[in-house]
């Protein structure tokens, strides 16, 4: 891979693209939320998972709400980083853990842009680069990288570490898969692509102690926080999918969400099951392209895994789109064709996208919102 410059000047127009998406996102938002009587604050802080992720800040693990059916939602099924480093900031600042939660997203949110833009300047060039910050900052849930939820966070440390892959950064790469792995259980997926991509250097010949540290190092968040949740619950390696059983989730191989659409074709909600066939076969020839464009083995055995958690696990089906937020390879077969058309004319879509997704993410938030 060529080596370039990743100095905040070549990558300023992306974060500045980023920042202008999002804050017309929240723009969007302040004004519907005067119109509708509704808080912005609160819906972004203080609504779903956001508080689960606040309550464990405030103290500790041990919650857990037991549903009339018997179902248990405990707070272990959220991993500790984001509410680690809400507790620091408000500690830091005096904020609330939810204002808190935001500083920890609106900072994560930016480090993950500047993530994606190294990952795809590296491949395609820094036009292209631009132009996938600037999709997947448009993207329909992009509300969920303002919000005090753990996919910015994630996908920033993703991106990095894929980054680092790449270019043969092994203890960085490492270094930043232990930390997806202490953020969400989709980060067996980076550990998995460090993995790829240490084979692929060892194939080609490299045989370096930092690459062997790197692949060690990658999947100690997760490990250790599953162990720990095992220990904790006194049901070993299974303790952590207890947990999640709990909430309802687990990996059927997509037929709970297949009965789901069939449910919605059957009902009069069948325009609602038209789209949601339609979002998944956008996504799936997404990555057919992903493939057909011969991005790196380890960006493709990322990403989908990524689309196969999202798709084929059981759960909230309403979830879904937000669960592939942290899916940034899918954005660089539309960046591509973005790059190669006049400047104004893509600035011209990308705009358009950003305020279609910006009246979504109101009326998403001001409604149903992503458990």
């Amino acid at each position: 891979m060529p080596v370039k410059d990743l100095g905040f000047r070549r990558a300023a127009p992306a974060l500045a693209v980023f920042a202008a998406v999002r804050l017309l996102g929240l723009t969007v938002l302040a004004v519907w939320g005067a119109a509708a009587g509704s808080s912005p604050h609160t819906l972004l802080s203080a609504r779903w998972d956001s508080l689960w992720y606040a309550r464990i800040a405030a103290e500790g693990y041990g919650y857990e709400v037991v549903l009339p059916n018997g179902d248990v939602h405990s707070n272990l099924a959220f991993f500790p980083l984001l509410p680690w480093l809400e507790r620091l900031v408000s500690a830091a600042t005096g904020l609330s853990y939810g204002s808190a939660g935001l500083v920890v997203s609106a900072v994560a949110g930016l480090a993950a842009a500047w993530g994606i833009f190294a990952v795809a300047d590296l491949l395609h060039g820094r036009r292209a680069g631009v132009f996938a910050v600037g999709v997947w900052a448009a993207l329909p849930v992009g509300i969920v990288q303002s919000m005090a939820y753990s996919e910015s966070l994630f996908t920033a440390l993703a991106a990095w570490a894929l980054y680092g892959a790449l270019r043969g950064r092994w203890l960085t790469a490492g270094l930043l898969a232990a930390g997806a792995g202490l953020t969400r259980p989709v980060g067996a997926a980076v550990v998995a692509a460090v993995w790829v991509a240490a084979v692929l250097g060892w194939r080609r010949g490299e045989r370096s102690w930092r690459m062997a540290a790197g692949a060690l190092l990658a999947p100690l968040g997760a490990a250790a926080y599953v162990l720990w949740v095992g220990a904790h619950t006194g049901s070993g390696l299974l303790g952590y999918l207890e947990v999640q059983g709990g909430w309802g989730n687990g990996f059927d191989g997509g037929w709970a969400f297949a009965r789901f659409v069939g449910a919605k074709l059957a009902s009069s909600a069948f325009p609602a099951g038209v789209g949601l066939i339609a979002g998944v076969v956008l996504v799936l020839w997404l990555y057919a392209t992903c493939v057909r464009q011969r991005q790196p083995a380890p960006l493709l055995v990322y990403c989908g895994i990524v689309v196969a958690l999202a798709l084929c696990a059981s759960g909230y089906f309403g979830s879904k789109p937000r669960l592939l937020l942290p899916a940034f390879p899918l954005m660089l077969p539309p960046a591509l064709a973005l790059a190669g058309w006049r400047t104004r004319r893509a600035a011209l879509v990308l705009g358009a996208a950003a305020l279609v997704s910006a009246l979504y993410g109101a009326f998403w938030l001001n409604g149903s919102g992503p458990p």
